[in-house]
Order: structure tokens, then sequence, then C-alpha cells
């Protein structure tokens, strides 16, 4: 079977600016101002507050590395192809897939939200975008669908 080729393909993911070595770095600087303030509060004699300074610095480092984990496995692609226009979604361990007929897809706003869909059904697109980069990508994808709905053939025979 012969894949074809997209006519119109955008691909998001949330952002995820930290890498392994900074969250290390964001890491190791919780850990110490968190060690400090309980080391602080133990030598003034109040040492439960360590336990619960050591708490709160697993909680913040664990929430962090779990937001890291989960914007590395989600993203979201839009794809034109002939006969269909496709948007997969993953957000973590849920996909998300909805598939529409390019002749029928219809791109509308809901307030900041950015929707493609055909009558009742529609998915959100961009969800990972900023408003600015959401209506670039509405004005690239009317104008692929645009381009799709009214093909230009060239006929050399009918050419003057």
């Amino acid at each position: 079977m012969v894949k074809a080729h997209p006519l119109f393909e955008a691909r998001s993911t949330p952002l995820n600016s930290l890498s392994a070595r900074g969250f290390r770095i964001v890491a190791g600087i919780l850990c110490g101002g968190f060690a400090f303030t309980g080391l602080l509060f133990t030598f003034m004699g109040a040492w439960p507050v360590l336990f619960f300074a050591g708490a709160e610095a697993v909680l913040v480092v664990a929430m962090l590395a779990l937001y890291r984990r989960h914007a590395a496995h989600s993203a979201e692609l839009v794809t034109l192809q002939a006969g269909s226009i496709t948007v997969r979604r993953r957000e973590g361990r849920r996909v998300e897939e909805a598939r529409f007929d390019p002749f029928w897809a219809k791109l509308r706003w809901d307030g900041p939200r950015l929707l493609l869909g055909h009558r009742d059904a529609s998915i959100e697109i961009g969800r990972y975008l900023a408003p600015e980069e959401r209506e670039d990508l509405a004005q690239q994808l009317e104008s692929a669908l645009r381009t799709y709905r009214e093909p230009r053939f060239d006929n050399p025979q009918l050419r003057a």
C-alpha cells in the first residue's frame, strides 16, 4: 500500500523548555533551598519543619518531573491528505483522533478555541499554541482547504 503525501501538516507540542540538565539544576536549587530552611528551623528548635520542608521539596520536584514527562509524550498532528483531514492528539496515555471529509470540514472560533468540524462533530485544534500561532494555523489550514477544494488543472492540450 502506497502512503499518500500530505498536502498540509501541522504538528504542535506543549511548551517544554527545560532540558534534563536544566531540570537537575532546578531540582538541586529547590532541594538546597528547602534543606536550608529546614536546617535553619531545626537549629532554632522547630525540628518538625525539617520533615515538612523535605516533603515539600519532594512534592515540588515530583510534580515538575511529572509535567516534563507528560509534555514529552504529548503532541497534536493535523494532516490534510487526499480524501481526509485528520487530527491526532496524544496527551500522556490518552490518544484522540478525528477524521473529516475536507470538502465539508469547517474551521470556526469558539472564543479563544479553534475548532475543526463537520455538522455536530468537532475537535479543538492548536491547543498547545499561543493565540497568535493559533490564528496563523487557522489561516494556513483554511488556505490549504481552499486549495484542495478548488484544484487548478493544467491541461497542455488547452494551452494556446
